[in-house]
């Protein structure tokens, strides 16, 4: 059986979680998902790889896109069996470590004096490798996803992170938003789901 659902117009998270509906139902083989905005392709072909279908973007007129997938019968791991998984293997091969989240959800710290605020948050990001392996997560919303992009003052320094292994998650209706989503360099382009995900399996979340 065959299932289009017209998201177009509906804000992170509703696609994904539309999608995830669709996936839970049984009769449904193929499913197709319409969005007009790049972040959500992104988001609802991730989501449906995750459940193991096979998917294909079909590009439509006035930047509208359809997600199409197909259950192939493999059931694919969710983000939390995925990162349980990860954690057990790296339990198994060394003492336990702090699952901290930390979110960067400005381009500052602290309020009086904003040239200040953005050294500090500047210092803050590249003093986080002293957490070591206690950090877990790092995700980037709202103002903060412009240390995400291209012309970041961080790049640098979080490309070092996300090569050592740490999982950055850079939300995807905040970029678009900004009008960076063509500019991000590095992380995963996420929604809100995926983050409230993350903050559940996280020990502590750090919010700046």
């Amino acid at each position: 059986m065959k299932k289009e659902i017209d998201c177009r117009g509906l804000a992170c998270p509703a696609p994904v979680l539309k999608t995830k509906e669709a996936t839970e139902q049984e009769d449904a083989q193929i499913i197709t998902i319409v969005v007009d905005n790049d972040a959500a392709v992104e988001n609802v072909s991730r989501f449906m790889m995750s459940k193991g279908l096979d998917v294909s973007v079909e590009s439509r007129e006035n930047g509208i896109s359809a997600v199409s997938g197909v259950k192939t019968g493999q059931t694919g791991q969710s983000q939390e069996q995925e990162i349980n998984h990860a954690q057990t293997e790296q339990d198994r091969s060394s003492a336990h470590h702090q699952k901290i989240m930390v979110m960067i959800g400005s381009s500052t710290i602290g309020r009086g004096d904003d040239e200040l605020g953005r050294k500090l948050m500047l210092s803050y990001i590249k003093t986080l490798k002293e957490m070591g392996e206690d950090l877990w997560r790092l995700v980037f919303v709202n103002e903060g996803v412009k240390f995400a992009i291209k012309e970041s003052p961080l790049l640098s320094e979080i490309k070092a992170f996300e090569d050592e292994g740490l999982h950055i998650l850079v939300c995807g209706t905040c970029l678009t938003h900004f009008n960076l989503l063509e500019e991000k360099a590095v992380g995963e382009t996420t929604n809100m789901l995926d983050i409230v995900t993350a903050m559940q399996l996280a020990e502590k979340v750090i919010n700046l």
